[in-house]
């Protein structure tokens, strides 16, 4: 299956390093590009894409709101079908690319990222999985922890109301920044199970990925900063 990508991005020089390592790819086509977040929607009315590689730094509309609109309806829930968003930025833990989380996105890169690792990463979100790895994630989030609403539940919150107590358990490991193999071996069940576990998960919390599990579980106070470190 081809992965239709559109690149949005201000400056055409690093458009252009990005077309020539994606075209190179037998499973990736360049469907779309844009040169800043308004630009993109636009675009995304008259062209379907899958994935879309996100500057963050924009004039006109940056990427954050960009993504806001792309990935999330009015009430703030998930749209289906949207294409998934890579955060694209120019150092690591840019508050910037925290925002573009919360508002949707599937992940971050560095505008530097070695060519094999922006490749894997498209497939990566494509599969539906999130390309941050968990401890990034929650590193992520610890830096930024003040910038989080004051704590307002607790691990018997409702928030969680919909799980059952093995998938409460399963949420605030991942939530933690623990792979599925290292929650498989803290709770004693195979990493298969784990998985379904975690699809569960987000069906029932309505979220896009592990990465917007993270966010919920530290806006909703069930994590705390530096709580695994």
């Amino acid at each position: 299956m081809t992965i239709r990508v559109m690149l949005v991005d201000d400056q055409e020089l690093l458009r252009t390093g990005f077309r020539m390592i994606l075209q190179s790819q037998g499973d990736i086509e360049i469907a779309a590009e844009a040169g800043d977040g308004q630009q993109a929607l636009a675009v995304l009315e008259e062209t379907s894409v899958d994935v879309i590689l996100m500057d963050v730094r924009m004039p006109r509309l940056d990427g954050v709101q960009a993504t806001r609109r792309i990935c999330l309806a009015g009430d703030g829930t998930p749209l289906p079908g949207a294409p998934h968003v890579l955060i694209l930025t120019t150092f690591d833990l840019d508050e910037y690319a925290f925002a573009a989380l919360k508002a949707g996105a599937s992940g971050f890169l560095l505008k530097d990222v070695p060519p094999t690792e922006l490749v894997a990463a498209i497939r990566a979100v494509h599969a539906g999985d999130a390309v941050v790895a968990p401890t990034t994630t929650r590193r992520m989030i610890d830096r930024f922890a003040e910038v989080l609403p004051t704590p307002r539940s607790s691990p018997g919150s409702p928030v969680l109301g919909p799980l059952t107590e093995r998938e409460r358990e399963v949420f605030l490991l991942v939530a933690q920044g623990l792979s599925n193999g290292e929650i498989a071996a803290k709770l004693t069940l195979s990493e298969a199970t784990v998985k379904t576990h975690v699809g569960r998960i987000l069906a029932k919390l309505n979220l896009r990925d592990r990465v917007q599990a993270v966010v919920l579980a530290y806006e909703a106070g069930l994590v705390r900063a530096g709580a695994n470190e």
